[in-house]
């Protein structure tokens, strides 16, 4: 079994015991996921400090599967088969727990005991997996309801396992979480097209949309940034701002240390919605600067109160 993991800087790492075929302590498989969380480069709140030291690890785990997944879907030089092969793997050692399997590898050992410990159902990294096929084998999307459903496997189950790791999982919660995280994931679609498009030749947005305010593909290869463009982006940030809303009542309802980090990630959706309808390039990168966290910490810890 192979136990190294890429990380978002695209190296490879093998915990020694790993390497050498000793068995991994759960010592040694947490601090591996802990150490690819600290490497994230995500502008939205991941592993934060902000929660209980109890779940710290969790989340890192929770996480390293996630990018341990997006990096076998997107990063390298493998085919598409070749990526779909390494998912089917992924996918079979998902399976390897339900039977109570232990595998030695740090993402599987240390995963296997957090959902033990807080009876994480094993669905939404099921639904992960999904997105990550999709990516491999779907570049674009008819209309916006074809990119909710994506949001549906690739956000929406990250919301959904923190509402289980903190105890307050119910469907009322869960729809506005989904609402918070599909949010999230289309500001993010804006944010990266270009990347996308340059990078992986996918476009995450609603081909009926494009072809209505007269976008094309060439928009977006050639980086040209018109009137139709911008109108393009004005109608994703919208929608995004519309499920924003939609997602608001869960950062009055939740309290303590779960209340705190949803509010960070919904005053960090906002922000950066703030930021993309100010750039004058659709194409540039942005980076929440020190001004930008500390606007989001003050709405985190009053706006709600």
């Amino acid at each position: 079994m192979d136990s190294r993991y890429s990380t978002p800087d695209g190296q490879c790492r093998t915990p020694r015991s790993a390497a050498s075929g000793v068995p991994l302590t759960l010592q040694e498989a947490y601090a591996y996921c802990l150490d690819l969380a600290r490497h994230h480069c995500e502008n939205f709140p991941v592993a934060s400090r902000m929660l209980p030291g109890a779940l710290r690890k969790p989340v890192a785990v929770i996480y390293a599967f996630a990018r341990h997944g997006d990096n076998l879907a997107d990063e390298g030089q493998m085919t598409p088969a070749e990526r779909l092969c390494e998912l089917a793997s992924l996918e079979a050692r998902l399976d390897l727990l339900k039977v109570g399997a232990l595998v030695n590898d740090p993402l599987f050992l240390s995963l296997k005991d957090v959902i033990e410990r807080h009876r994480l159902p094993l669905q939404p990294f099921y639904d992960l997996l999904q997105a990550f096929r999709m990516d491999v084998r779907k570049k674009r999307y008819a209309h916006f309801g074809e990119l909710m459903e994506y949001c549906r496997y690739s956000a929406n189950p990250i919301g959904r396992l923190l509402l289980f790791l903190f105890g307050v999982s119910n469907p009322r919660h869960r729809s506005y979480a989904d609402a918070l995280t599909s949010a999230v994931q289309i500001i993010d679609h804006v944010h990266d097209m270009g990347e996308d498009y340059e990078k992986r030749g996918r476009i995450y947005l609603p081909q009926e949309d494009m072809d209505r305010l007269g976008v094309s593909e060439e928009h977006i290869r050639d980086r040209r940034s018109d009137e139709a463009l911008h109108n393009l982006v004005a109608l994703q940030l919208n929608r995004a701002e519309h499920l924003l809303e939609t997602a608001a009542p869960l950062c009055r309802t939740l309290k303590g240390r779960i209340g705190l980090e949803t509010r960070l990630i919904y005053f960090g959706a906002k922000r950066m919605l703030h930021l993309l309808r100010r750039r004058a390039d659709p194409f540039d990168t942005l980076r929440l600067n020190q001004r930008d966290w500390g606007w989001i910490a003050w709405k985190a810890l009053w706006r709600f109160s």
